[in-house]
């Protein structure tokens, strides 16, 4: 067959929407392995489907995803039921690698408050509102995609909208860097907190925390965590000063060393072994303090992090 009469290669056309799509997927689903699956998914209905009579790549690529998050989403909560402790979405270091096309207040944040908002919505108010808010889809398409009326994707929308301002954290950005780098000023925070930590020091701990300090810890059953949110900057502290000197087997090893970087935009510490990141901790802070702290020690949810290039003993300078 000549090049000329050479049918395109599917993959050539799909590669140029794999990003936005895998973006899609990660917020429907927390879950970079899930968005992944998903993903390919679609990848093999567009290979199979008569692409001659798709008039839209963008629209049907997205519809095909979103369907198919709907449907893993029905067995996700299944599982969620049975989940041990706390859930938290799997920690992403490269945002950039997620980022639609779009220039939205929204488009770039992959927070992790923003993640845990998005999993109480319901299933269609989330689709409804990634779709139109965050992707830039007409409620037409998003009608199309849901298979229910512009009058009530607006509805979902709205409701899903309403639900994400409210629980945004005030004053607390995401910042979106796809070197993964933390600024200076952060970088020193999370020196004092790490030194603070190892030493166990009660009172330098404390005033570093927000008077309102949340921790959540992400361990899925397969390690140690604590099974529920830590409240309060006196709890925190002792919580942390526990884990660390009286319970240190808990989750600290001899040849475990940290590094800083961006998770889900935010600030934040990633704990390597030999074989790779052990635990995640994503900081949100608010004029000088820590206000809230997700901790992700599931290994599962680790697996497809890169290994550190650059390493630091626990508590050492940036």
């Amino acid at each position: 067959m000549s090049s000329t009469t050479a049918m395109p290669n599917p993959s050539d056309d799909f590669e140029l929407y794999r990003r936005r799509l895998l973006g899609l997927a990660y917020r429907m689903l927390g879950s970079m392995a899930d968005a992944e699956d998903a993903v390919q998914e679609t990848y093999l209905r567009w290979h199979s489907t008569e692409r001659d009579r798709v008039l839209e790549p963008r629209a049907f690529l997205m519809t095909t995803t979103t369907r198919i998050c709907l449907d893993m989403l029905t067995s996700a909560r299944a599982r969620r039921e049975e989940y041990v402790g706390s859930w938290l979405p799997e920690p992403i270091l490269d945002t950039a690698a997620l980022a639609p096309d779009t220039r939205t207040e929204l488009a770039e944040d992959l927070s992790i408050a923003l993640l845990l908002t998005l999993d109480r919505l319901s299933p269609l108010e989330r689709a409804a509102f990634l779709l139109h808010d965050i992707f830039d889809f007409s409620f037409s398409e998003v009608a199309t995609a849901l298979g229910r009326s512009e009058v009530a994707c607006r509805k979902l929308a709205a409701r899903a909208r309403a639900n994400v301002c409210a629980a945004r954290p005030r004053g607390v950005t995401a910042s979106p860097n796809s070197s993964g780098g933390v600024d200076a000023k952060h970088a020193q925070l999370l020196s004092a907190f790490s030194a603070a930590t190892e030493s166990g020091d009660l009172n330098a701990i404390t005033q570093l925390l927000a008077s309102d300090v949340r921790v959540v810890t992400d361990g899925g059953g397969k390690v140690r965590s604590a099974l529920n949110a830590v409240e309060g900057a006196d709890r925190v502290a002792q919580f942390l000063v526990d884990v660390t000197r009286k319970r240190p087997d808990a989750w600290w090893r001899e040849d475990f060393t940290i590094r800083f970087a961006l998770i889900n935009g935010l600030p934040g510490i990633v704990v390597d072994s030999r074989e790779g990141p052990v635990q995640t901790a994503a900081f949100e802070i608010e004029e000088g303090v820590i206000r809230a702290l997700y901790v992700v020690r599931n290994p599962n949810k680790l697996l497809h992090l890169a290994p550190a290039r650059h390493r630091r003993n626990f508590g050492s300078e940036p």
